[in-house]
């Protein structure tokens, strides 16, 4: 890291539960691409005081988790349209004092969509309703599908979050036959659910891919078993990875290759 100095540009996030992921992963790429920026990971139990110094301070970008996704959206100038899609913000931006929102994690799932060409008249399964689910189910219609089902023990989360874009609701696993399987729950999450799987063999096996959002680790049970299924999948490593690419572009105006983002990511993990 370089040594600090007056000239430097501070990048920070905010979180309920601040971890290092994001603080290494940019740190890296600043280093690694001789960026004069550093960022640092910060709580909060003031966040309209937290935005106030974002602004007044100069901080040029500033990394929004839970519980501020939605808290801070009030409090920006500008909110584009990935976080007005599902009303919650992950990624402030700071042009000389006007603040913008985004979402990179509605990005980063479309993206990840189109890079691997998955067939917009596909039906689909998403196991999940809260914030990330709400990303999720988001960039699914805004990628043109629409034959989508949200699973989800919560009827009354599930109902609002399928309803809000058009789509079904059940509580309980409808038949396998899905062609897209997707988990956006904790299930396999390294933790107390580290050995769960989000869907059983016959949803794995019948589907044509399975993407899992869990990103640690990035080899969840379900993954595994759709690649012992011979399923293609796209995993939660590649999500949180393309998010905070999407986040360090806005931040610094540099798009780093997809090399270096991976080894942020590697370095981020590690």
């Amino acid at each position: 890291m370089p040594i600090l100095d007056k000239d430097m540009t501070l990048c920070i996030s905010l979180a309920g539960r601040p971890s290092n992921i994001g603080t290494r992963f940019h740190n890296y790429l600043y280093d690694e691409l001789g960026i004069n920026f550093v960022y640092k990971a910060f709580t909060t139990d003031d966040i309209a005081g937290a935005i106030t110094g974002v602004r007044a301070l100069g901080i040029r970008g500033c990394s929004v988790s839970m519980p501020f996704k939605e808290a801070v959206i009030p409090l920006l100038d500008e909110i584009e349209p990935s976080a007005a899609a599902i009303d919650s913000v992950n990624t402030i931006v700071n042009d000389g004092g006007k603040l913008s929102g985004s979402n990179t994690d509605y990005e980063a799932v479309a993206q990840l969509l189109a890079e691997h060409a998955v067939d917009p008249s596909a039906s689909v399964l998403v196991r999940g309703s809260g914030g990330m689910a709400k990303a999720v189910v988001a960039a699914f219609h805004g990628a043109g599908f629409r034959d989508l089902t949200v699973v989800a023990r919560n009827a009354e989360a599930g109902q609002a979050l399928a309803e809000r874009y058009g789509f079904r609701a059940v509580t309980e696993d409808p038949a396998p036959g899905h062609a897209v399987i997707v988990n956006v729950t904790p299930l396999g999450m390294n933790g107390a659910d580290a050995d769960a799987l989000a869907f059983g063999a016959a949803h794995i096996e019948a589907a044509q891919r399975v993407f899992d959002v869990v990103a640690f680790p990035s080899e969840t049970p379900l993954i595994r078993a759709a690649r012992e299924a011979g399923v293609a999948v796209i995993t939660g490593a590649e999500v949180i990875a393309l998010q905070a690419a999407r986040q360090f572009e806005r931040y610094t105006g540099v798009t780093p290759t997809p090399e270096q983002v991976t080894r942020a990511s590697e370095f981020s993990r590690a």
